[in-house]
């Protein structure tokens, strides 16, 4: 069972709990729940699985219930371990626990077999020869029934005979399949006799070269829930057309029968969620591997610094839905932002330096200005940064002709340096080619913290690092993977890779940080202020520092919500 400190599922009611509260008032499954997160070992888990683990661990610890983890490895050809091991690692990140319940669908092959020639000997399934191409033109269309398959009607024992040859390897790949007997004039197309094992001479992660003939997903899903003793299969939409399969292998084998239940999958504006094109994003090298910070998935979103609380909050506030719909991806910024602003300790950094020189400022001068770590958190205190001479600041404030309302820096404008002292700009120092390359300016002693001026207001604050202090590191900064909300959706006779932004990733290699920053480690999360979140990079080693860019400090979603 999930301890105390598991996180929740929402407390508000959704159409899931009212099935459960039903449940539990008719003593369906004996006031348990029991849910289980599915997933198949074929590809790095994305944001809507996210939303998929929180319903279900979730929905178990909020009933006080268990979860199983298991993994559909009912196709070898594109399952490896190496999902199966990050599969565990995203979950576990997210802060759900399986305990000892993780089982896989290949543990359960042989009962699965039993149960598919049990099938056989009732007269319900049947060795079909018909080529895969033959089926889906047997199958009709929705509004035409199919044509039943010539080998229908075989006998029970010529069809054991068949399907004990098929797993002893006799035939080749696709000539024969096992199909269920169910109705070829049903309105619902899978129950157009769907097949339920295929030949698949291939080599397994986990039973080797046990076995040549793998169960169909449909079969094994159900089934495997069933041994588990599963009571709520919480499914995504699409899977509302299975369920009657679902249940109807369940009630010809009459075993123990849990309810599928369905919800809208997650879909997000400015990405793709399919495995498919996730895969192929990474394959055709359009990005730099599953954990690409630009990807959705979990990794790459743990990688750009998305924290696992943000992910759970996210899933929260986006419910659950009975309909499918596309959610802005502002909403998931937003709780990223949201929690990093409680949690993130400040700094400063330049990402796109100028120098500037305080000319009535001692060379041999170091001052230690006091910043705050944290404001929204007083425990985390403060820190110590070096004021000197030399300094760097922002490229963008500084402008040699402002324009309205441009409170930064400009010939003989004044503005206040983020914890320390208003400057003024007197000289611009210029290239051979009339590019801007440093500023001569002057500062006002009594301005600093217990000056005499120290209140005086100016209508701009700027940040900055010491020239001589700071420290140099690499800094990514990410925009969406896409240029459209919908990439799915490509002109004619394109695809989805049509939409992809040039511009998503961007490498600032001259970037300088406060100092306390040359230490950071892989993994921490910082605001740079002015700038946005940034988490340091596994890249990331002493002396190289790398960041990447979380998200920035402009919340755009949450101010079309209060609107």
């Amino acid at each position: 069972m999930n301890d105390a400190t598991t996180p929740t599922a929402p407390a508000a009611t959704n159409f899931i709990d009212d099935i459960i509260a039903e449940h539990k008032r008719t003593d369906r499954f004996g006031g348990r729940v029991h849910t289980r997160f599915p997933p198949e070992p074929n590809g790095y888990l994305h944001i809507g699985h996210a939303k998929s683990i929180c319903l279900n661990f979730g929905t178990a610890a909020k009933y006080g219930g268990l979860c199983n983890l298991r993994f559909d490895d009912t196709n070898p050809t594109k399952e490896d371990v190496e999902y199966v091991d990050s599969i565990q690692e995203d979950v576990r990140w997210l802060g759900f626990s399986w305990d000892e319940r993780m089982f896989f669908a290949s543990d359960y092959f042989e009962q699965i077999y039993a149960y598919a020639v049990e099938l056989i000997r009732k007269g319900s399934a049947f060795v079909c020869d018909l080529s895969a191409d033959d089926i889906a033109a047997h199958r009709g269309t929705p509004t035409r029934p199919g044509t039943e398959s010539p080998y229908r009607n075989r006998p029970v024992d010529e069809n054991l005979d068949l399907f004990a040859r098929m797993r002893a390897g006799e035939f080749p790949d696709g000539t024969r399949t096992l199909r269920a007997k169910i109705d070829m004039a049903s309105p619902n197309m899978h129950l157009r006799d769907p097949i339920i094992y295929r030949i698949m001479h291939a080599h397994h992660h986990r039973t080797g070269d046990a076995w040549c003939i793998y169960p169909m997903y449909d079969f094994a899903h159900g089934l495997s829930d069933s041994l588990e003793g599963i009571t709520h299969s919480i499914c995504t939409l699409e899977f509302e057309v299975h369920r009657p399969l679902y249940d109807w292998f369940i009630e010809q084998l009459g075993v123990f029968h849990p309810q599928q239940i369905e919800f809208a999958r997650l879909n997000l504006s400015y990405t793709v969620m399919s495995k498919r094109k996730l895969l192929e994003l990474v394959r055709t090298g359009r990005v730099n591997g599953w954990d690409d910070p630009r990807m959705p998935t979990i990794c790459g979103l743990r990688r750009r610094g998305f924290t696992p609380e943000s992910i759970r909050a996210f899933a929260d506030r986006i419910g659950v839905a009975k309909r499918d719909n596309v959610i802005d991806v502002g909403v998931l910024e937003h709780s990223v932002r949201e929690d990093l602003n409680r949690r993130a300790a400040r700094r400063m950094a330049v990402l796109r330096p100028l120098r500037i020189v305080i000319e009535n400022f001692p060379a041999d001068r170091v001052e230690e200005i006091d910043a705050v770590n944290n404001p929204e958190d007083a425990s985390m205190g403060t820190r110590k940064i070096a004021f000197t001479r030399e300094l760097l600041v922002e490229r963008d404030d500084f402008m040699l002709e402002p324009v309205k309302k441009f409170h930064r820096l400009a010939p003989g404008a004044e503005v206040r340096l983020r914890y320390a002292y208003i400057i003024r700009c007197d000289e611009v120092v210029k290239d051979a080619d009339g590019a801007v390359v440093e500023l001569r300016c002057s500062y006002d002693p009594e301005t600093g913290i217990g000056g005499a001026q120290a209140d005086r207001r100016v209508k701009g604050t700027i940040h900055w690092v010491s020239a001589t202090h700071g420290v140099n590191a690499e800094v990514r900064l990410y925009d969406r993977l896409f240029t459209v909300e919908n990439p799915d959706v490509a002109p004619e006779g394109l695809d989805y890779t049509t939409h992809l932004n040039p511009h998503s990733l961007e490498a600032l290699t001259d970037c300088r940080l406060e100092p306390s920053l040359a230490s950071a480690k892989a993994g921490e999360r910082y605001q740079f202020e002015r700038l946005g979140y940034f988490c340091v990079d596994p890249d990331s080693a002493p002396g190289a520092l790398v960041f990447n860019k979380t998200v920035g400090l402009k919340d755009t979603w949450q101010k079309t919500e209060k609107q």
